[in-house]
């Protein structure tokens, strides 16, 4: 076998391999050979029928095995002695367009090599991490949400008019260029102002309406309606207000506490606490791996292959577009193409995902399995009665595996990292972390390995 260098230009390299005639035959001899021992014939007895017929039968197929086995050798010998490591699958192709049997085969081999990624002084990182101490008042805070989330309505004084936040009681009838429609009608219907639960526009015009009120309200449904054909349809409601009633959260005592599933309200109010400081916990985590990938951003620079960008770079510009398009969820949208700062950002996400990958080979970090499926079950219980399909799909997709497994590992290469770096403490209010999670927001997509 003859493997000569052919492209070597910045990562790119090409290379001409050539498989001998007589090397390629003697693998299909050799294979045929094997399955000539176990073969019956009619005529002959098992393991006895003759080569020539053998090869007859099965040489092509035979053949075809062979040479794939051949080429896929040569392949993982020259990554063997080169080092190279291909950023994507190399391109394989048969140069020999006239081939036949008993000629020499001629492959070439393109592809872009992964590139030497230099050392990091991991120890002279200088990193703050925010802390932000949990103070009464942002327990009484969430005690407040909770009981606004438990709120009960009381009948308005007759004759007062609706506010948003109000709940109004009504009765409703559809129609569409006057014919009503399936699903447009309820009686004494419960809903709160502002909660967004009907169609656009409808909430917005109940505002103002008193109890023995009876309109028309005139809206139209969205272009992307769920039911197709009252998509982008003019519609009007015939509506007859029976009360309209104001909210009253519940009180913050231990009864609120029972129906959250605490025993008394201290108890609910250190469930509170303890949720907080995981929050808490949580963005300033967030907030350290951003600081830290910034660091590693302005330490590094290395040459990184362009395939390997450009498929960054786009799937950034799906994700964006999918993203600033929430209501289209297909793919058959126009062609995407990455901006600067997509292409920015794919190669900061390039570079750090090649910088962690190398700091967890070189210090042998890993995620077992057990971490793994633990990842896997989280993510499944997502999909509350589907948990079985999600566990199938998973098996039956490497590659969804890998999505699990990915951010999985840099989490733990992070943690090694954290761990080598000098990282000093800082107490914040939550008002000031708030604000620092909300800068790495605007920022747009966070730029780590995984994104």
């Amino acid at each position: 076998m003859q493997v000569t260098q052919t492209l070597n230009e910045g990562l790119r390299r090409g290379y001409a391999i050539t498989l001998p005639s007589a090397e390629l035959e003697a693998k299909v001899t050799e294979k045929l050979e094997a399955a000539r021992k176990d073969f019956q014939m009619k005529g002959f007895r098992k393991g006895k029928a003759p080569a020539a017929l053998m090869k007859k039968m099965f040489g092509k197929s035979v053949l075809g095995e062979a040479m794939q086995e051949s080429i896929d050798e040569a392949m993982r010998e020259h990554f063997e002695e080169t080092g190279d490591r291909p950023a994507l699958q190399p391109e394989v192709k048969m140069t020999s367009e006239d081939w036949k049997e008993g000629d020499d085969v001629e492959v070439s081999m393109v592809y872009e090599a992964l590139p030497a990624v230099p050392e990091v002084a991991l120890g002279e990182i200088e990193l703050e991490r925010l802390v932000a101490e949990i103070d009464e008042a942002a327990v009484d805070e969430a005690l407040a949400s909770l009981a606004s989330s438990a709120n009960s309505y009381e009948d308005r004084r007759k004759g007062s008019k609706a506010k948003d936040g109000d709940q109004v009681v009504l009765d409703f009838k559809g129609s569409v260029e006057g014919e009503e429609f399936d699903g447009g009608a309820s009686e004494d219907f419960p809903l709160v102002l502002g909660s967004g639960n009907f169609i656009p526009g409808f909430e917005e015009k109940l505002v103002g309406v008193k109890a023995g009120d009876e309109i028309d309200i005139d809206v139209t449904f969205p272009e992307k309606y769920g039911a197709a054909h009252l998509a982008g349809k003019a519609a009007v409601f015939a509506c007859k207000i029976k009360a309209v009633k104001a909210p009253k959260p519940a009180e913050i005592d231990d009864e609120l506490a029972k129906r959250y599933g605490a025993e008394s309200l201290d108890a609910l109010k250190e469930q509170v606490r303890s949720r907080l400081s995981a929050e808490y916990a949580q963005a300033g985590r967030a907030i350290l791996k951003r600081r830290l990938m910034d660091a590693l951003d302005g330490l590094v620079s290395f040459e990184l292959p362009p395939t390997l960008v450009d498929v960054e770079a786009r799937q950034i510009a799906h994700q964006l577009w999918h993203e600033e398009n929430p209501d289209h969820h297909g793919h058959d949208h126009p062609e995407i193409t990455p901006t600067d700062e997509h292409l920015r950002l794919a190669n900061r996400r390039v570079r750090l995902g090649l910088l962690l990958a190398e700091i967890g080979t070189k210090n042998e970090i890993s995620v077992n399995e057990q971490e793994l499926q633990r990842a896997v079950f989280a993510q499944a219980r997502q999909y509350p009665g589907q948990e079985r399909q999600f566990f199938e799909f998973v098996q039956k997709n490497p590659q969804s595996l890998q999505q699990i497994r990915a951010p999985l590992f840099e989490d733990k290469v992070v943690d090694f990292v954290l761990e080598l770096a000098k990282v000093t403490d800082k107490s914040v209010s939550k008002d000031e972390l708030q604000k620092a999670i909300e800068a790495l927001d605007e920022e747009g997509l966070p730029a780590t390995a995984d994104g």
